[in-house]
């Protein structure tokens, strides 16, 4: 099932998609509420109610209108937190390889998170930045699930059962004030809180059964065979697979749900795949080659994320009309 957010008009409705078109839930089954939020506060019990109207639908049971004029918005427009994750291996080897820095060991021991900014959540669509923003503006190819039921001190063994869906995410990153604060040794903070962009919808687990692989020795979890590819105007710069994370979601949850309560709606990244991002890209391509042309993105620049089995989430990046900089502001 692939549940998504949409708009109409000035309201926010929750919806299924069905072979290229959407359907309102609230309209086929008066007991689903009609946002997403309401939605997965109902758990189980309301999964189960628009697992059965998507159902009879696609077997013509069930006559359902058609929406014809929506913005589509991201599955979850108001998470009740966001956090990103650091699954892949092959990433941080190849970023502290570029640095000229040994692997951290660490990395092998336990799997880590940073909370980032939920309110900052976009899907589809236009992301206007600032001017200090596209000093080494970039991309991060990831995928993210979705919390569908309140937990704490969750076991890894269990923790697939707390996935409502999953989805793509990109993880906008400004390098130069990224780079700016870890200095400090506290961050990311304004190098990731303008942007995360999640979407086109959320996808139930049931969909990706057929791509399931083994975990990684060693872990624990659902791991899938799901191929992440990410274009920049058309043209391929990124290409990995979600079967390459190392730490399992299941895995990352346990950490996450320690001591703390994990809600109906929190959003977790995976983390940047291998070749995920320009600032990979582009440290590895002067790693090989002192004249490589770095790259990152531009205003006006089409970033479009595909993953197998969730879709694909199209951003247009845009140029805010002013020249007001922090960066300007240090003293």
């Amino acid at each position: 099932m692939k549940l998504v957010s949409y708009k109409t008009e000035d309201s926010a409705h929750l919806g299924l998609f069905i072979d290229g078109h959407i359907y309102n839930l609230n309209s086929c089954d008066k007991l689903i509420p009609d946002n997403m939020s309401e939605f997965l506060q109902g758990g189980e019990v309301l999964m189960d109610r628009a697992k059965k109207v998507d159902t009879d639908i696609k077997n013509g049971g069930l006559t359902a209108k058609e929406e014809v004029f929506y913005e589509l918005l991201a599955p979850v427009p108001n998470p009740t937190s966001c956090r990103d994750a650091y699954a892949f291996r092959q990433h941080v080897a190849a970023a502290r390889r570029n640095r000229k820095v040994d692997m951290i060991p660490q990395y092998d021991e336990y799997p880590i998170f940073y909370f980032t900014n939920h309110n900052s959540i976009q899907g589809n669509g236009e992301i206007e930045c600032m001017p200090d923003h596209f000093e080494k503006l970039d991309f991060e190819l990831e995928l993210a699930i979705v919390i569908g039921k309140k937990g704490r001190n969750v076991k890894a063994a269990d923790a697939d059962s707390y996935i409502a869906g999953y989805m793509i995410m990109n993880d906008m990153s400004a390098r130069t004030l990224q780079m700016e604060e870890m200095v400090l040794n506290l961050g990311p903070a304004k190098g990731k809180d303008f942007c995360t962009a999640i979407g086109p919808w959320l996808v139930t687990p049931d969909e990706l059964e057929k791509y399931k692989v083994p975990a990684k020795e060693g872990h624990v979890g659902n791991a899938y065979d799901l191929k992440m590819t990410c274009r920049v105007n058309g043209i391929e710069v990124s290409k990995g697979n979600a079967a390459d994370m190392d730490w399992t979601f299941a895995e990352i949850i346990e950490r996450c749900a320690y001591g703390v309560d994990i809600l109906p709606g929190d959003v977790i990244g995976s983390g940047t795949v291998g070749t995920g991002c320009f600032l990979e890209l582009n440290g590895t391509g002067l790693f090989n080659d002192a004249n490589y042309k770095a790259q990152w993105l531009q205003p006006g620049d089409i970033v479009e994320m595909e993953i197998t089995g969730l879709g694909a989430l199209t951003n247009n990046i845009t140029r805010a009309d002013t020249d007001f900089s922090i960066l300007a502001l240090k003293k």
